[in-house]
């Protein structure tokens, strides 16, 4: 089977425009953006969170609090990983006790992440629930997790990656399918 080769499938402005969508579908699916929280997956997922955060603001001028999890210590897989992992820290400065908190990640594969957030979420407290948003849905479950809020299904191979290439960490915005995947 012969794979695709570095493909871009969304653009600055696609991407851009996923965000603003999903902005507005969070606002029309919690009618109180009092009881709302965004939380960010560390890394890229906390760059969309804040993303998602300027948008509500702009759209609503509202500003939603916003957090980050590393869940690097929660990961089921994590002495395959490495010897000695790097934490990132997780920075949740509010109660989450109540709260709607959108989970935010830049891609659902698995749902392997997803579970070890919602771990980690758990253990800061009692969200009144947690919807997810992720800019990617590329399929190949493992876990019965699935995204609320999508800024677009990808469907691909399990020998094809997804890069998502955002300017505050790779100088880009854009969204690759490229050679061998890495399954998380």
């Amino acid at each position: 089977m012969q794979l695709r080769k570095n493909i871009t499938v969304m653009n600055k402005d696609d991407i851009k425009r996923a965000m603003r969508r999903i902005a507005h579908e969070i606002l029309e699916r919690n009618a109180s953006k009092k009881e709302l929280a965004i939380v960010g997956i560390k890394n890229r997922g906390m760059f969309l969170a804040e993303r998602l955060v300027q948008e509500i603001k702009h759209i609503d001028n509202y500003e939603i609090p916003i957090g980050a999890l590393d869940i690097t210590l929660y990961r089921d897989d994590l002495t395959q990983v490495s010897d000695q992992p790097v934490l990132k820290g997780t920075d949740i400065t509010f109660d989450i006790t109540g709260k709607k908190i959108v989970l935010v990640d830049d891609v659902l594969f698995t749902g392997r992440t997803i579970r070890c957030a919602m771990d980690e979420l758990i253990d800061f407290g009692r969200p009144s629930a947690i919807q997810l948003a992720v800019l990617i849905d590329r399929g190949h479950r493992e876990l019965p997790v699935k995204a609320d809020y999508v800024g677009k299904n990808i469907p691909t191979s399990l020998n094809e990656a997804i890069e998502v290439r955002l300017s505050e960490t790779d100088g880009v915005d854009e969204v690759v399918i490229c050679g061998q995947s890495k399954k998380t």
